[in-house]
């Protein structure tokens, strides 16, 4: 596969996931906060949530194979520069966090909305949230990484 081709979807991937991650957390949480009541801002979550995870999951399944492909194409990991060391291990940490985050504290979330039980779908999406605060840090980290520190090379 073309470079370039790789670039791009690797930074579209990256763009799908930090940037609904950035809107979610930023944006859309505290307007949810201001407007709704606990249970329609818990069904909201599980909704937005279901729509954005597959997504999430496309985006942690291109990003790996990209990068490795990129990494294979610039001769192996024993020839790229630092950064790209870095920026791999952060991206490995956050899909291990994303992981995590899907299969406990999503899957309460889903439960507890299921039967209406809301101090516990609110205590999973305060553990959904921290983790997603979490990602979003690394995933920006991430983003300034690439820009930053080939310039001091």
């Amino acid at each position: 596969m073309p470079m370039k081709l790789l670039y791009l979807l690797h930074v579209l991937a990256t763009v799908i996931w930090v940037g609904g991650m950035f809107f979610a957390h930023q944006c859309l949480r505290p307007a949810a906060l201001a407007q709704l009541e606990p249970a329609s801002r818990l069904r909201l979550w599980n909704g937005v949530f279901s729509r954005f995870f597959p997504w999430v999951w496309a985006a942690v399944i291109l990003l790996t194979a990209s990068g490795l492909l990129l990494i294979q194409q610039m001769g192996g990991m024993a020839a790229v520069p630092i950064h790209v060391h870095i920026m791999a291990a952060i991206g490995y940490l956050m899909a291990g966090i994303f992981a995590a985050l899907y299969f406990r504290p999503y899957a309460s979330l889903r439960r507890a909305v299921a039967t209406e039980d809301w101090p516990a779908a609110g205590a999973a999406l305060n553990r959904i949230r921290i983790l997603v605060g979490s990602n979003l840090s690394l995933g920006l980290a991430n983003i300034i990484l690439v820009f930053v520190l080939p310039l001091m090379d």
